[in-house]
């Protein structure tokens, strides 16, 4: 970080721990998807599928403030403990909770402080894209627990992400443009 400028330091500090999270967050869910697959849970399969994607993007996004601001991009990806689908959607809506009550807002305050608009928006975007996980882990969880395959997480389905900020919908064309960062909803990425 030493080409990082001083008043930059702590932003670039919690773009990196940012990072690091969506990049593992990004292994877990596909390791993840893959379970849920060999279970039979086809949709939450694809929901988690459509997660790592936002993660990933949201990861991209992250990095190009990082190098922005001097610094360089770097994470260590850990071993993913992949359990039954059911424990697998509890330990990623959890992931998500916590960087929507703690993570996010604490970053995007200390962001907010310095004036840093890149990291602003960076982490505006992932937040309010967990938040989407997060209520669709919600019904997946008490879909699986209920063993409801008859619903939507029993057979694969699509779900939307917009390729700018990781935004993830389940309903095709929801608005005209992605709603949290204007993006056109014809360039949204369709994940199944």
């Amino acid at each position: 970080m030493s080409s990082v400028a001083a008043e930059n330091a702590k932003t670039v500090e919690n773009l990196l721990a940012a990072f690091e999270g969506e990049s593992n967050a990004n292994a877990k869910y596909t390791a993840f998807a893959a379970k849920a697959d060999a279970e039979g849970w086809h949709g939450a399969a694809s929901l988690l599928r459509a997660a790592a994607r936002a993660e990933q993007i949201h990861a991209a996004n992250h990095a190009r403030v990082i190098q922005q601001l001097g610094g360089e991009a770097k994470c260590e990806i850990h071993a993913v403990a992949v359990k039954g689908t059911l424990e697998n959607l509890k330990t990623a809506l959890a992931g998500e909770q916590y960087e929507i009550d703690t993570m996010y807002p604490g970053f995007l305050a200390e962001a907010t402080e310095r004036k840093n608009n890149a990291a602003i928006r960076t982490f505006t975007g992932a937040l309010e894209a967990e938040k989407t996980h997060a209520r669709l882990y919600g019904e997946a969880i008490a879909l699986v627990a209920a063993g409801k395959k008859d619903a939507w997480v029993g057979a694969a389905r699509p779900f939307y992400v917009c390729p700018v900020c990781g935004y993830t919908s389940e309903t095709p064309e929801e608005h005209d443009r992605c709603p949290v960062c204007n993006c056109p909803w014809d360039r949204f990425e369709t994940i199944q």
